[in-house]
Order: structure tokens, then sequence, then C-alpha cells
């Protein structure tokens, strides 16, 4: 018997698992257990079924990008390791030899489907400065324009301090955030989210939908039990709860279940489905005007304040007066008018500098000026928020 939740709040949105149909970007994360086959090496028989529904997607004219786990599990195969390493560098030196193994296997499978792949290694550094975060998502949006399926894994080689509990679960949320994904499917050894544990309780039920930030979530979360791995339920719904910034859903399902990637797509009631209680534009205007600190202002002329007001343009530098503060490419800056008052606020795509030189000219002339062109807009409307 499984346990339905339905529950809304004020002014909350409801979402169908049938909706996950319409989804066109989609992240999915695969855990370390099961990539390893419980830490007997990379299971390729799996790895190839679940590229074969990646592939089936991107037929579909969806986006797909994949977060994959597994680099350490494999570092110890390899290296003939019966326990997970417990000093830093031992765990870095796992990691770059498992990595290895982890590009090869999607590579080729990923080839099979005539699909090319591309290797993305981040850290946290990476997404929490602004200007990397930028760089990251420019990267990622263009990789996908392309056709091609980013794999992305945290760069632990070289981290000082991420190779630590549900790091690949907040990962992957962090690249939902990234390219503002419509879906994250975590692929875990667990059928989903059970009322209780399972394993202690035969009458345990499993979860079928619940709004992501209900509180009665986390005292139905435990811990990691293959080993291998460093997440348990409640990283992976911390993970969701971060992806629901953007408005994305998430679905966390056992990935042994036979073509599971394909059914969650299609809305079959399978695994947990965490629906966002905002969608995905509101969640990320919000995130936009209330959770970043402002570092400069742009004072725009009033052509610019009135496409900004009225037709929801993004912002171009012609259109700029002044330049205020002392900001780089993508901090948050406070657009005003003439007379001082706010406009919008948005993530600039120049620093300050940059942004002094080409205030009040056209885009085409970025690389006469600076020397290189990044981004026609100064502030695109994706990243902006009228207040």
């Amino acid at each position: 018997m499984r346990l339905w939740i339905f529950w809304s709040g004020s002014g909350s949105r409801q979402v169908k698992r049938s909706d996950l149909n319409k989804a066109k970007r989609i992240v999915v994360k695969i855990g370390s257990s099961l990539l390893t086959d419980g830490g007997r090496g990379l299971n390729r028989i799996a790895v190839a079924g679940w590229v074969a529904q990646m592939a089936e997607l991107k037929r579909q004219d969806r986006e797909v990008l994949l977060v994959s786990s597994g680099a350490v599990a494999e570092g110890m195969s390899r290296l003939g390791l019966q326990r997970r390493p417990r000093t830093l560098h031992e765990l870095q030196a796992a990691a770059s030899v498992g990595q290895m193994g982890l590009v090869q296997v999607f590579e080729n499978n990923f080839q099979e489907h005539d699909l090319h792949t591309a290797q993305v290694l981040l850290t946290h550094d990476d997404l929490s400065d602004r200007q990397r975060y930028l760089n990251a998502r420019s990267t990622l949006l263009t990789l996908l324009s392309f056709g091609v399926v980013p794999v992305i894994n945290e760069n632990d080689a070289v981290a000082t301090d991420e190779i630590r509990f549900g790091d690949n679960d907040t990962l992957a949320a962090l690249a939902a955030n990234l390219v503002e994904a419509d879906l994250l499917l975590i692929l875990t050894d667990q059928q989903g989210l059970y009322s209780s544990d399972p394993q202690g309780d035969l009458d345990a039920e499993l979860i079928s939908h619940a709004r992501v930030n209900d509180a009665r979530l986390d005292a139905m979360a435990g811990g990691s039990r293959s080993g291998l791995g460093r997440g348990g339920m409640a990283t992976k719904i911390r993970a969701a709860r971060l992806a629901a910034r953007s408005g994305t859903a998430t679905v966390l399902v056992s990935g042994e279940q036979q073509r599971v990637i394909a059914g969650v797509v299609a809305g079959a009631d399978i695994g947990t489905y965490l629906q966002p209680d905002l969608a995905p534009l509101v969640a990320r205007k919000r995130w936009l005007a209330g959770q970043l600190q402002v570092k400069g202002r742009l004072v725009l002329d009033a052509g610019a304040v009135r496409v900004l007001q009225s037709a929801g343009k993004s912002l171009l530098a012609v259109g700029v007066k002044a330049v205020q503060g002392d900001f780089r490419r993508g901090e948050l800056v406070s657009c005003v008018d003439e007379k001082g008052r706010e406009i919008a606020r948005g993530l600039i795509n120049y620093g300050k500098q940059e942004t002094a030189m080409i205030m009040g000219r056209p885009s085409a002339d970025f690389e006469k000026i600076l020397g290189y062109f990044d981004e026609p807009e100064l502030v695109h409307r994706d990243n902006m928020v009228l207040v």
C-alpha cells in the first residue's frame, strides 16, 4: 500500500505527475552504488540501459544533463581498495583514477547512439562565485544548444572540502539551478522515500507525491545504506529543496527498475515525486530579488526604463547613463531611473570597469572597446526582476 500525500499551501500550484511528460530540460543523477554494482566496478550493462533511455529522450527533442557519482567507488575498485579511504589525499587519488573509467564508459555508450558527451568538472566554489557561476551556466547552455550531453561530476581531485556527505546530490541540484531544469531525476538504490525505514518497519509505506518543503519529510529520511556514496535520503530532500529554488521538480526513484528514466518522464507512478511550490520563473525571480546582495547601481535613461517596464526586454548598455558601486561579472546590480527610483535588479554580464567603458554604446561596439565580446546584453531578462 502506498502513502499518498497531497497537501497544498496558500497560493501554491498543483502539478501532476503527468505534467512531467512536458519536461524539456532534465538533469539525471546516478548514485555510486548503482554505477559501481555495489562496489564491484562499473556496472556496464546498467549504464548501457540508462544511456539508451537518455538517448531516447534526446530523440524526443529534450535536453539531458547527467550528474555522475561513482568516481571514488570506481577508483577503489581499480586500486583494489576494500574500504572507502578516510584521508583527503587518498580520496582525491581514488577519484582521479575512477574518473577515467566513468568518462570512458559514458562516452562509449553515448557514441553508440551517435551522441556526443562533454566532461564538466565543478566544485561548489565554481557555483558560489557569481562570475564562475555565469561562466558555467553559459558553457552548459552552449553544450545543450550543440546537442551535447554534459556529464557533470565534482572535481574531487582538486577539491579541499567537497568530498563529503551528499555532495553529488547537491551538485545535481545546483546544476538544475544553473540551467533552470524542468526535472531533477535522482536514481538511487532505494524505491523512493518511505514513511519510515522499510528495513526495520514492515509497515513502512512508499510516499508517492509530496510538496518539497513539507517539514514532515525530514523525519522520514535516513542515511546511506551502501557505504559507497556519501548521501542518504536526507541529502536528497535537501537537494530537491535547492532545485526547487528554480522551480525544478524532483523524483527520487530506484535506478534498478526497468526503463525507469523513460517511465518517470512519461508520468509513471514510480518513486517519490517532490513537487516545487513555485513556478520556475517566479522561483528564480524571488531568489534574485531577495537572496543576493546588491553590489552596484546602473542609472538608466527614460528609453531603457520604458523598455524594461513595458516590453520585458533585456537591459542593453546603450540605455545606461551612469555606473555606481563596485561589482564583478555575475553580481547583483540595481537599475534605477534618473531620479534614483529603483526599476529592476539583475545579474550583470560585465564588471564595473567594463560596464563604464561600454555604457551608452551599442553591443556591436563591445569588441572594439573591450578587446573581446561576451554577451550582447548587460543584464539578460532571464536574470532580472522588476521591483
